[in-house]
């Protein structure tokens, strides 16, 4: 009898772990490289999921091992997995609507103004029927500071200097380098320090956070303070389908956690990886190069009013409002 009553004990308990395990909700979110700065918002959300739902909707972040940075608007377009993360820059053909983030000089100087930029346009019903294309809902941004330049040999101390420069910078900040005669290429982050040990690259733009992250700082013998050529934009997306397929309360849990998740980033940003910046630089013994107000005025004007007139015309050519989303970025750019 104790036999009988103990083997049902056990089944009940199978029985509702299996169903346990059955309604549980789990997201494949695709990365790359490492954990660090940039990354932060995701692990943020993914705490914030998980206890909101008290474990029955996770999120399960891998670094690489679902799909190549490149690939994964592709990957969320085929279902391959339910969130994952790219710059807009490297595929700016399937997300041109976005790209417009990543214009040259558009006098964002805050992360939090990034941010608001950033989900101004994602809002957008354009953005959202362009990114629909990959059946991909926009999450969030990925705010950026400001990128600038670390490179060996020689410092570029003029703008003239840049002239024939090798340098890794995609989007707009390539566009930029490209008006000084530099000679800009596109590749994934975790190409770069292999391409600047090499000597395929003399330069790197990167954010602070990317410099340390991928070990060009190591070798660095400088580093350009201000040059400030623009950002690239690099968004959360999720796969439609899985995102409608979500339970009420797992929507909110994901979509209510948005604004927490980019919060703490922001802190973390300015707090921990901006205050080891400087440090940082001084123990390589990475030289500072700064230049003066009327280099960084002449580089702004021969970039920006260009660049943003090259672009709403090759975009409204491809049917998009884009002197709207360009007006409706500089609004949020030049506001107090």
């Amino acid at each position: 009898m104790k036999s009988k009553l103990f083997g049902a004990a056990v089944s009940a308990l199978l029985a509702t772990s299996f169903v346990s395990d059955a309604l549980a909700t789990e997201w494949n979110v695709s990365l790359w490289g490492k954990r660090r700065a940039f990354t932060e918002h995701v692990e943020k959300l993914a705490e914030l999921v998980k206890e909101k739902t008290k474990g029955e909707f996770t999120l399960n972040i891998s670094y690489g091992g679902l799909a190549k940075n490149r690939e994964n608007l592709d990957g969320i377009s085929i279902g391959a997995f339910e969130m994952a993360q790219f710059c807009a820059g490297y595929h700016a053909d399937k997300n041109p609507s976005i790209t417009v983030l990543e214009l040259p000089f558009l006098g964002i100087d805050s992360l939090e103004k990034e941010i608001a930029a950033s989900m101004a346009v994602y809002r957008h019903p354009a953005v959202q029927a362009d990114l629909a294309r990959w059946n991909a809902t926009l999450l969030m941004p990925s705010p950026l500071p400001q990128y600038n330049l670390a490179g060996v040999g020689d410092a570029p101390r003029t703008l003239e200097d840049f002239e024939g420069l090798s340098v890794r910078a995609t989007g707009g900040i390539g566009r930029a380098m490209e008006t000084v005669g530099a000679v800009p290429t596109s590749m994934s982050a975790t190409e770069v320090r292999q391409a600047m040990d090499s000597g395929v690259v003399k330069a790197v733009a990167f954010a602070p956070h990317a410099h340390m992250a991928f070990g060009t700082v190591e070798n660095a013998a400088w580093w350009t303070t201000n040059l400030n050529p623009g950002t690239v934009n690099c968004p959360v997306v999720v796969n439609t389908d899985a995102l409608n397929a979500l339970s009420e309360s797992e929507r909110e849990a994901l979509l209510g956690s948005v604004d927490e998740a980019l919060d703490y980033y922001v802190n973390f940003y300015n707090e921990k990886t901006m205050k080891r910046w400087g440090p940082l630089l001084d123990e390589k013994g990475v030289e500072r190069v700064t230049y003066d107000a009327a280099s960084l005025v002449s580089f702004r004007e021969r970039v920006a009013g260009p660049a943003a007139g090259e672009w709403i015309q090759e975009m409204s050519a491809r049917g998009l409002p884009a002197k709207e989303l360009y007006e409706l970025v500089k609004v949020i750019a030049d506001g107090d």
